[in-house]
């Protein structure tokens, strides 16, 4: 055996992350690697073996007291071998005394529930280009980044366990991302935003007051995909979320489960249309 070391992967880094991502199906961004890294500059660790890259895990810290794993992954020549786990173990370590949630494939989820992960719901995720229908008038859309980022940062608290500034400030203006706010009589309903990637569009995240406003924008976020699909991870404890996709013409591709280590966190559930993302909650 070779020598295996964990190491806290630096921003170049994480085009490992993101590529691998890319060949296990799981579809993230292309332009995933700043806002990501920003979230946690320590929480993505890289396995390598003999100086090579063989494995990778994020597990990133948002407050002081909830965490989230994901980009598990190890290479296939290496797979079976413990370097895996080993990462697993420095990546809960990075995360200890915490809530811990993560989105599990499903040939994963019975190892999670062995290592303490219980089952809140599972995100379908949903792709297509949503059928044609009107939102209400009295709903406005507006650019993200006009909104004072306190506002916007409180408004995302609602549905997100923690905070989570450095990483927002990010998602809202990175290169090819489209970030909307929904107005209505003045006040903030709703904040969604979309970027390209691998296959279509990733939406993420859809937060609305109601089904209109959840319309509303998604409607504005596929406009600025000029006819490219789109792709949303909904929450399937959201039912109104999912008969609105199942109401587009939206068609299943993919399931996950999220999973915790403590309570289900006290989050606006019903106000969750798709989840920000699977790798970082």
């Amino acid at each position: 055996m070779g020598e295996y070391e964990i190491t806290t992967a630096g921003i170049r880094e994480m085009t490992t992350f993101l590529r691998w991502a890319e060949d296990e199906g799981w579809n993230p961004g292309r332009g995933d690697r700043l806002p990501f890294h920003a979230a946690d500059p320590h929480g993505f660790l890289l396995g390598k073996l003999d100086a090579e890259p063989v494995t990778s895990v994020s597990a990133v810290r948002y407050g002081a007291r909830y965490g989230f794993i994901g980009f598990y992954i190890a290479k296939p020549q290496v797979r079976g071998q413990g370097y895996g786990i080993q990462a697993w173990r420095a990546a809960m370590k990075h995360l200890e005394g915490r809530n811990v949630g993560l989105d599990g494939v499903v040939e994963q989820q019975d190892n999670y529930r062995r290592s303490g992960f219980r089952t809140a719901w599972n995100h379908v995720r949903y792709a297509g280009v949503p059928h044609a229908e009107e939102a209400p008038g009295d709903i406005t859309l507006v650019d993200a980044g006009t909104v004072p980022f306190g506002t916007l940062a409180s408004y995302d608290r609602r549905f997100f366990p923690g905070p989570r500034d450095a990483f927002l400030s990010l998602w809202v203006a990175a290169p090819g991302h489209t970030a909307l706010v929904a107005l209505r009589d003045g006040e903030m309903r709703g904040f969604g935003a979309v970027r390209p990637a691998g296959t279509g569009a990733r939406v993420g995240p859809l937060h609305a007051a109601s089904d209109d406003v959840a319309l509303a924008l998604l409607n504005g976020l596929s406009a600025a995909q000029q006819g490219e699909p789109v792709v949303l991870d909904v929450p399937d404890a959201n039912g109104a979320a999912i008969r609105l996709m199942e109401r587009l013409g939206l068609e299943t591709n993919f399931e996950c489960a999220r999973m915790y280590t403590g309570g289900v966190p006290e989050i606006d559930l019903p106000g969750i249309y798709a989840a920000t993302t699977i790798e970082l909650g």
